[in-house]
């Protein structure tokens, strides 16, 4: 009997990690459609993350992205980046791994920092020491992350291309539209 298929390609990790940039050029590169699930919260709700943050705190955000998760797991042929907190539901990690390959971007804490260290947009990064932040994030989720992964990719200080050949290759035939 053939191993069902997976529709979906899901890629998490940390804020910063590259999911939304790698995602779009994954799915370009696959033919496939491509959804970023906070781009997605924020058309249903027509504000921005941080607006949501402020007023409904993270767990009204965390709601909220468990519904676009799942809505998103409905779809196929579709490369999904997700938020960076999307593994901390169980629901999310099951319905991911279910219905879609999962990539775990993995990125150095530092590096993160590095990237984001200017941009205002991150909510969880709103706080006197966003370094210390991103290595308790990384603590609390890497475990997560890997649970939910069916390929672990070194985002650190590879080029784009380099990433995106490195997945195809690595996806292989454990996923096929």
């Amino acid at each position: 009997m053939e191993k069902s298929r997976k529709k979906n390609i899901y890629l998490v990790g940390l804020m910063g990690a590259g999911k939304t940039v790698i995602g779009k050029n994954l799915a370009k590169r696959l033919k496939l459609n491509f959804r970023d699930s906070d781009h997605v919260i924020e058309e249903h709700t027509g504000v921005r993350i941080s607006t949501i943050f402020e007023i409904e705190g993270e767990d009204g955000f965390r709601r909220r992205e468990a519904q676009t998760i799942a809505e998103l797991s409905e779809l196929e042929e579709t490369v999904v980046s997700t938020g960076g907190g999307a593994v901390l539901y169980e629901e999310n990690r099951l319905k991911m791994k279910s219905s879609g390959f999962v990539i775990y971007l993995n990125v150095p804490p530092r590096v993160l920092w590095e990237r984001l260290r200017y941009d205002r947009e991150r909510p969880l990064l709103n706080v006197p020491d966003p370094l210390l932040k991103l290595q308790e994030l990384f603590r609390a989720r890497d475990a997560l992350y890997r649970d939910a992964a069916d390929l672990v990719v070194n985002g650190e200080r590879m080029k784009m291309q380099t990433i995106l050949l490195r997945l195809i290759s690595e996806m292989g035939e454990r996923w096929k539209p």
